[in-house]
């Protein structure tokens, strides 16, 4: 009876010997698991895939529309707008048109050829893949239509914008409140960089599109705010300026050509990116915008190996607004800011056209990243209740005079009055 106690024992002391081994092994590979080897490494890519025609059309488009802008824009003037919001909410647009301003809307947009079907399943990939293509960016896309809720909105319109532009569509009575609203709205989706999108509302604009877009991600290689020094700025008037410049010495993908120089500033996993554009020598960045094509852009694109760089950026924030109509309109579609759009597959009950086209945007580079925010506003306004200036039609030259009948269609008498006599 000893023997089997003492053999009892013995095996319950392995036992527990055992069970610590476990215990204490199983809290190593806990640890391990937080090691920072571990959270470091990125993230698989989550690509982002549209066909290759529309993607190639939405960067025509946005070398195009800076282009345009640039010629409306102060030479002097910061300047920064979002493509892609702008594409977006024109894409909104373009489901409400018909006839030649449909085909004007398209045009503009890169977009000839490409089915209606198709491009609203681009936009729609977009919205809702691109928000989840790097875990340590984030990235908002948001769409919402606010009409005047004595307005009958086609249910068609209505059921596309929701399907593939993820469209918040909402009928109000358009008062102080509504304002209140649609501004809060705007401020939400773009993390509070943009407050104010509207002033007003006017009594002629019936429906508003929204567009918003948010970005914030930090440098996959941060400047360290230690160097961060005071540098003079040669402002292109031939003054200088003082400005926050941030350093950081790494190894970046470099590109370019015999006019400027072209580097690439990762954020995150890297799926994301900055590229900035340095103007060699006696060139400037308008004139090298200017000319800008997608050839190029591809050129920058394609060029990935990375050599040491010690990089210089200022830090800084700006804001930007900026009405797009005329821009637009150079663009190729008039018709639509005209007294002859068309646009009833929005609205079938009243004649009406695009207010304006406005874009609001924020910027704020620092050590850390970078935080960006776009909101383009499309008003549509009610034709009929759009007043009018009083044309001048005076006959201070020859002209001719017919006088008929209205029912039978006769022509009583005709003239042509070249030195009429006054008495």
């Amino acid at each position: 009876m000893h023997v089997i106690r003492t053999f009892y024992l013995l095996a319950m002391n392995k036992i527990l010997k055992i069970s610590k081994l476990f215990i204490v092994s199983v809290g190593l590979m806990a640890f391990g698991c937080n090691d920072d080897s571990v959270d470091s490494r990125p993230d698989p890519v989550r690509p982002v895939v549209i066909p290759e025609r529309i993607s190639a059309g939405t960067n025509d488009f946005a070398f195009d529309f800076f282009k345009n802008l640039q010629q409306v824009e102060n030479s002097d003037k910061n300047l920064f707008v979002s493509p892609l919001s702008l594409h977006i909410a024109l894409g909104m647009l373009l489901n409400g048109a018909e006839n030649e301003t449909a085909s004007e809307i398209l045009k503009t947009l890169k977009m000839e050829g490409v089915s209606q079907a198709d491009l609203n399943n681009a936009y729609k990939t977009l919205l809702n893949d691109m928000p989840a293509a790097d875990s340590k960016v984030t990235l908002g896309l948001a769409n919402s239509v606010w009409y005047r809720n004595t307005v009958q909105v086609e249910t068609d319109f209505k059921n596309v914008l929701n399907q593939s532009f993820n469209a918040e569509i909402t009928g109000l009575e358009f008062n102080k409140a509504a304002l209140d609203k649609i501004n809060q709205w705007a401020s939400d989706k773009t993390n509070g960089k943009i407050k104010k999108v509207l002033d007003e509302i006017k009594e002629d604009e019936v429906m508003f599109l929204l567009n918003t877009l948010h970005f914030k991600g930090d440098w996959t290689t941060k400047f360290d705010a230690k160097n961060t020094l005071d540098q003079t700025f040669h402002l292109q008037t031939g003054t200088d300026k003082k400005v926050k410049m941030m350093y950081a010495k790494s190894d970046f993908a470099l590109s370019g050509s015999e006019k400027y120089t072209a580097v690439k500033l990762p954020y995150g996993n890297g799926q994301f990116e900055m590229t900035v554009l340095l103007p060699r020598d006696q060139n400037s960045i308008t004139e090298i915008l200017n000319s800008f094509t997608s050839a190029q852009w591809s050129k920058i694109k394609s060029d990935t190996a990375k050599i040491g760089i010690n990089l210089g950026l200022p830090r800084f924030t700006l804001e930007y607004s900026k009405r797009l109509n005329d821009a637009l309109k150079s663009m190729g579609m008039p018709k639509a800011f005209s007294d002859l759009a068309e646009f009833g597959k929005m609205i079938k009950t009243m004649p009406i056209k695009v207010g304006f086209v406005k874009q609001d945007t924020y910027l704020g580079i620092d050590e850390k990243g970078t935080e960006a925010a776009a909101v383009t506003t499309i008003a549509m306004v009610e034709l009929s209740s759009n007043p009018k200036e009083p044309q001048n039609v005076i006959f201070d030259r020859p002209f001719g005079i017919i006088i008929s009948e209205k029912t039978s269609n006769t022509i009583l008498f005709m003239g042509r009055i070249m030195n009429p006599d006054s008495k």
